[in-house]
């Protein structure tokens, strides 16, 4: 009888703490702003809040949503036709950039997801990182692209290049004149390496995969930011 009122008691507790959890839970919904909260809406004119990853992550399966988050934040691209059937390598839901905040140096045909991570990644991370370390604007960024058929280096699995869900970024153009190198300067005293440094380290805050020359030697001349379902930060 004695064990029984034990397990009737700690019943009761269980419960009392999955109310106050569930209590907590809806206080932070409702009094959390729009950036922290996972239900509303990703506005990516906003600083990213706690619910980025999720945000972006709901928008792969929202593409609706996704190009009309696109759409707010004047972002400028040619969406895709979608492939005619599923095959090896594919653009779904993709796009070809054609103005974002800052140029690139190649053409980008990404997902609107993978576009999405990487118009708040320029906003809030490089752009800003630039003026205050340099004291200048971003004029470009240096990248060997986003779109290609090919296979993760070393293995038989395809990259996420393959489904437009990727991009390869080697370096940064000030407005000055100056090119950061991550081959160069990854690593390095000084601005170009804390530069460097910051933009892999909060770019792991909002792309799935980040990878940098600490990863491997086939990443040793730039950053790899992609979408896909993998999570890793190296």
């Amino acid at each position: 009888m004695k064990k029984r009122k034990l397990q009737i008691m700690h019943s009761r507790r269980a419960l009392l703490w999955i109310a106050l959890a569930a209590v907590a839970a809806g206080l932070f919904l409702w009094l959390a702003p729009p950036r922290d909260n996972p239900f509303k809406p990703l506005d990516l004119t906003d600083r990213p809040g706690l619910a980025i990853r999720f945000k972006l992550d709901h928008l792969k399966r929202q593409p609706g949503a996704c190009f009309a988050a696109l759409d707010a934040a004047a972002v400028l691209y040619t969406r895709l036709p979608e492939p005619a059937s599923k095959g090896a390598c594919m653009k779904s839901d993709a796009l070809t950039l054609s103005q974002s905040l800052t140029p690139y140096s190649a053409t980008l045909d990404m997902t609107c997801t993978q576009t999405a991570a990487l118009y708040t990644w320029e906003r809030f991370t490089a752009r800003p990182a630039a003026i205050e370390l340099f004291g200048s604007p971003l004029a470009r960024i240096e990248t060997y692209g986003s779109y290609a058929c090919r296979n993760i280096a070393g293995t038989d699995h395809k990259s996420e290049h393959a489904y437009a869900n990727a991009i390869d970024i080697s370096g940064f153009r000030l407005a000055s004149g100056k090119l950061i190198r991550v081959k160069t300067h990854w690593g390095s005293d000084g601005p170009e390496g804390e530069f460097l440094e910051r933009v892999h380290a909060e770019a792991c805050g909002i792309f799935s995969v980040t990878l940098g020359p600490d990863y491997d030697a086939a990443h040793a001349d730039h950053f790899h930011f992609d979408m896909g379902p993998g999570l890793a930060c190296r």
